[in-house]
């Protein structure tokens, strides 16, 4: 059979027509076929840099902090939401207005690495994506590496998710799509479990397995709460969460309805908890956030 070549004019015509997808298709189809989703239809995606699905909080001033460790090592993360965003140019896409979340970890009390870390949530799916890193890597209290960094729209690179909005068992992902840089990918294997840390005992808790082909045979496991965020990072679990400074914003909208998103994911109110109350509520309130009737935290009496 012998094959016409496609003319010039038929390619640029094809080009045209095809628009942004197909510029996002030709960049997910060079990724490893290896049964992780890369292509998101993040085309068909309106972004937000502020608000929250189920298991992921992109709320200016929400933090958390993870402790672990043994006898001869011990390990502190901190994680920010901050106030600062981003906007980062995808081909195809156009520039997406990202949430910088800031991401601190030592050893030791020695302060090992700083990231900043770019994410926007996609307004039609509620799905968090995730468009990159910048890393400072220390010693000595020196940066002597950016080893990890990406960003989405830069030497190939595209965004992946981090959390999507609905969980579905069994789904595998892409987080990172940074070739030969970050590739991790994630795979849902657990949901609707019941976990105890030192911030409090969560239901309704995700369980994701993550793994990459730039470091065949490793493995890292994570454990999400419904409303809080990561509480299990492998070895190191959640000590303490909640909003660590009133952050405003300029030129937002929506500043009273995150004071109230922010009182639900307060931790020293925050019905996702158990044992939990807020003294400065009315009764009425209190009745009906208690931790004691909330549907999410595990042992609750029935109602009078």
């Amino acid at each position: 059979m012998i094959t016409q070549p496609i003319t010039r004019i038929a390619l640029i015509s094809l080009l045209i027509l095809s628009g942004p997808a197909l510029l996002i298709q030709n960049a997910a189809a060079q990724e490893p076929n290896d049964g992780f989703t890369t292509d998101f239809n993040i085309e068909d995606c309106r972004f937000t840099s502020r608000g929250e699905n189920p298991y992921f909080i992109l709320l200016p001033g929400y933090q958390l902090i993870l402790e672990g460790g043994d006898e001869v090592e011990t390990v502190r993360v901190q994680i920010t939401v901050l106030c600062e965003t981003m906007k980062i140019d995808v081909e195809g896409i156009g520039k997406v207005k990202t949430r910088v979340v800031e991401e601190r970890e030592w050893v030791n009390d020695e302060l090992v690495e700083v990231s900043r870390n770019f994410f926007a949530i996609c307004k039609r799916t509620n799905d968090v994506f995730y468009f990159g890193e910048e890393v400072d890597i220390y010693e000595d209290g020196n940066i002597v590496s950016h080893e990890g960094a990406w960003l989405a729209g830069e030497d190939g690179a595209m965004p992946g998710i981090i959390m999507p909005g609905t969980f579905l068992l069994g789904s595998r992902y892409y987080q990172e799509l940074a070739p030969d840089v970050a590739l991790d990918r994630a795979e849902h294997i657990a949901m609707d479990l019941t976990i105890e840390t030192e911030a409090g005992e969560f239901e309704n808790v995700v369980e994701i397995l993550e793994t990459t082909p730039l470091e065949p045979g490793e493995e890292s496991t994570k454990f999400y709460a419904r409303g809080i965020g990561l509480i299990i990072d492998d070895d190191i679990e959640l000590i303490d969460f909640g909003f660590v400074s009133d952050c405003h914003c300029k030129k937002d909208k929506d500043e009273d309805k995150d004071r109230d998103l922010k009182k639900k994911h307060n931790r020293f109110f925050n019905p996702f908890v158990k044992g939990q109350i807020d003294k400065d509520r009315d009764e009425d309130f209190k009745k009906k956030d208690s931790p004691f009737i909330n549907p999410f935290v595990k042992g609750q009496p029935e109602k009078d």
